[in-house]
């Protein structure tokens, strides 16, 4: 390139700025991602845990509203005695998304056992397990 005073002068190009990894070995490269991973990671396994409570409660509180209906119904056949009262109650129970496992009659009292099956993580079934008296009331 030539000055105007007829001169010359050599061009030089300089970066402006530079780079800010320059500085930075390639085993540093990367790192932001693999911790990214890391997190999402926790973020799933934390999520899937919560899941998992959910679906525990879920059943349980599935489990305590079968065997109250059913002790219901059957305390309300309790009359015609403990087959009468038992068929009643685990109609309800079966309809309620339970499995009657107990039933017995104590007077005119009806005591029901039920169990809610449940899976909180593909592979793993847990059960849910309630119990309810139903009868007349007492003065």
């Amino acid at each position: 390139m030539r000055r105007p005073d007829g001169g010359s002068q050599r061009c030089r190009h300089r970066p402006t700025a530079e780079r800010l990894d320059d500085d930075r070995s390639d085993a540093q490269r990367g790192g932001a991602t693999v911790l990214l991973l890391a997190i999402g990671l926790v973020l799933v396994l934390f999520g899937t845990f919560g899941a998992a409570v959910a679906a525990a409660g879920m059943a349980d509180q599935r489990a305590l509203v079968a065997a109250d209906l059913g002790a219901l119904a059957g305390a309300a056949r309790a009359l015609g005695g403990d087959t009468t009262a038992c068929a009643s109650a685990a109609d309800i129970v079966g309809r309620n998304g339970g499995r009657m496992v107990g039933c017995r009659l104590d007077g005119l009292d009806v005591l029901v056992t039920v169990e809610v099956a449940f899976t909180p993580i593909p592979g793993l079934t847990r059960t849910a397990v309630s119990t309810a008296r139903a009868g007349p009331l007492r003065g």
